[in-house]
């Protein structure tokens, strides 16, 4: 009776009237159900009366649920990939046409079939009369498998947010389910869920190693979950939901600190199959609240009772559960992370010249510093420039550079202190930032075309670079490559055979003192030789291929 008080407190929470008022606003098939239960013999036997309207309703669609799974399972479709490992089918879809479920990999696109059990993901192509064989994306074993949500389009093109992306280390590209519908993505979004839920189950399973009669459970809690799904989408079927709230591994896996719900999870299993072992081991059973009551009321002194905490099971009455700690402190958690996500949200800002001023005016100090740090190495005020190289070269003699770093880190601490203690309850200051000039169609084309064509020459460069290296390397230039393997040698050895902090004062000298008044003319002689000597180094032979796959596309 206990526990079954329980599963009924815990369906009155998910389903109770006040979180479904926007769905009896208007008559829906809810009040159509409601009305027909009240009416049926049968569904005046199966109303459960301590539970509301809303949740009876919704308790007969899951049994619903569980008859058309058990009725689908027991079919012949696709039972002959399915039996070895007694696939239960959660869900189907593509059977109708003015709702397709298309394929799409690389150009090429199919419509077809697409069946959902508790351990993967099958489609069958759709030929002239009937369906070709199955193709198995697998959801249970460790193939590195990727579901996300994907953009689709014809040709490979990316216009419709609308498809479920599926790779794993079994195929040689990524697979996109792209499931068409005239408004929104609710499809989408339902398979998504449904694909992640049975895929983060069986990482669960095999994270913790769960076996046995646990495994079976932990599937069954998932199978449950989107059956639970499917009955309140039925049950409102013109208002989009969020289906990945009412799945418990994908809400885990999104929540901040889900990955400690799980673990508490896995570690009450454990706990269950210890309890298990030794009740069996030692032949004694579970005794609950009643019994140590009973032996209260004869006058047998519990130390329970006297500290008014009573073990039942996993749970402790008069105290939270692990369980109930770590979902409140991740409900806590996700509150705050909701509210620096909607400051987040509000200072999003479009276009990449306002973002570009955005990131200049906060990187505005930064800028500064580096701007004193190269006016100390560009000797443009020789007594500044003096006095820093002299104060640095002190500090890295005497193995101060530690010191130092602390001392910036104490530094920037005390500073967040200060702030803090000053500013207490007041807003943060805002940033502010001078706009660009607007810019028209035009202007913004020729702006995105000069943009495109400095990445392409830098990744021309870069390249040119990667191929010069190559060059060195192979031994290609006989002279260029003596030179390089002088100065390797000589690099080494330094190295090898110098203190540290010599090596670091000597970079540092070269870095800070190449403009100097003495090393000015000798610095720009040398400069030349280098880049003379870069220039002279060829860049290794390119052949450009094209893929089989793609030739025979042509």
């Amino acid at each position: 009776m206990a526990m079954m008080s329980k599963t009924r407190n815990v369906l009155e929470g998910l389903v109770k009237d006040g979180a479904f008022k926007w769905a009896l606003s208007r008559r829906s098939s809810f009040d159509e159900e409601f009305e027909e239960m009240g009416r049926s013999p049968s569904g005046k036997r199966k109303w459960i009366a301590e539970l509301s309207p809303m949740a009876n309703v919704i308790v007969g669609r899951c049994s619903r649920a569980i008859k058309k799974m058990k009725t689908q399972s027991e079919s012949s479709l696709l039972s002959g990939l399915r039996s070895h490992r007694g696939e239960k089918i959660l869900d189907v879809d593509g059977t109708l046409t003015t709702q397709p479920v298309l394929e799409h990999v690389g150009i090429s696109t199919w419509p077809g079939r697409l069946t959902l059990t508790d351990h993967a993901l099958y489609f069958e192509p759709l030929r002239v009369i009937t369906y070709d064989k199955a193709k198995v994306y697998d959801l249970a074993d460790d193939l590195k498998q990727i579901i996300k949500p994907e953009l689709t389009g014809p040709w490979g093109s990316r216009l419709f947010d609308k498809a479920v992306m599926y790779k794993s280390m079994s195929l040689s590209e990524p697979v996109f389910m792209e499931f068409p519908e005239l408004t929104g993505h609710s499809r989408r979004d339902y398979w998504l869920a449904v694909m992640q839920e049975i895929l983060y189950a069986h990482r669960f399973i095999r994270k913790f190693q769960i076996k046995g009669v646990e495994k079976e459970e932990t599937l069954s809690k998932a199978v449950l979950g989107i059956l639970r799904l499917q009955a309140i989408q039925e049950l409102v079927p013109s208002i989009p939901l969020r289906c990945e709230a009412l799945l418990m591994l994908n809400l885990c896996d999104q929540l901040p600190g889900g990955d400690l719900i799980l673990e508490t999870l896995a570690d009450l299993v454990s706990s269950r199959r210890l309890d298990q072992v030794n009740i069996s081991s030692s032949g004694s059973g579970m005794y609950s609240i009643s019994v140590l009551a009973v032996l209260s009321n004869l006058g047998v002194e519990s130390q329970y009772v006297n500290n008014e905490r009573l073990p039942v099971g996993e749970l402790v009455v008069g105290q939270m559960s692990s369980l109930e700690k770590a979902v409140s402190e991740s409900r806590d958690n996700y509150k705050m992370v909701e509210r620096a996500q909607a400051t987040v949200d509000g200072v999003k800002v479009d276009g990449i010249d306002t973002n570009l001023a955005v990131m200049k005016e906060l990187l505005h100090p930064m800028i500064e510093l580096g701007k004193i740090l190269d006016s100390f190495a560009s000797w443009d005020e020789p007594l500044r420039s003096l006095v820093f190289c002299s104060v640095s070269c002190y500090i890295i003699i005497r193995g101060w550079l530690g010191y130092v770093l602390v001392m910036v880190l104490l530094f920037i601490a005390i500073f967040m202190l200060l702030t803090r203690l000053c500013n207490e309850g007041q807003p943060i200051n805002h940033v502010k930032v001078t706009a660009p000039p607007a810019m028209n169609t035009m202007e913004q084309l020729l702006a995105v075309q000069n943009a495109i064509s400095q990445v392409e020459e830098l990744v021309q460069n870069g390249n040119v670079i990667l191929l010069k290296l190559r060059a060195l390397l192979l031994a290609v230039p006989s002279q260029a490559t003596d030179r390089a393997i002088i100065v390797l040698i000589l690099l080494a050895l330094a190295i090898a055979f110098l203190p540290g902090k010599l090596i670091i004062l000597t970079i540092f000298l070269e870095a800070f003192t190449r403009n100097s008044p003495p090393r000015r003319a000798s610095t720009e002689r040398w400069t030349r030789r280098i880049r003379e000597w870069w220039f002279s180094v060829p860049a290794a032979p390119v052949v450009l291929e094209r893929d089989k796959e793609e030739k025979k596309r042509k």
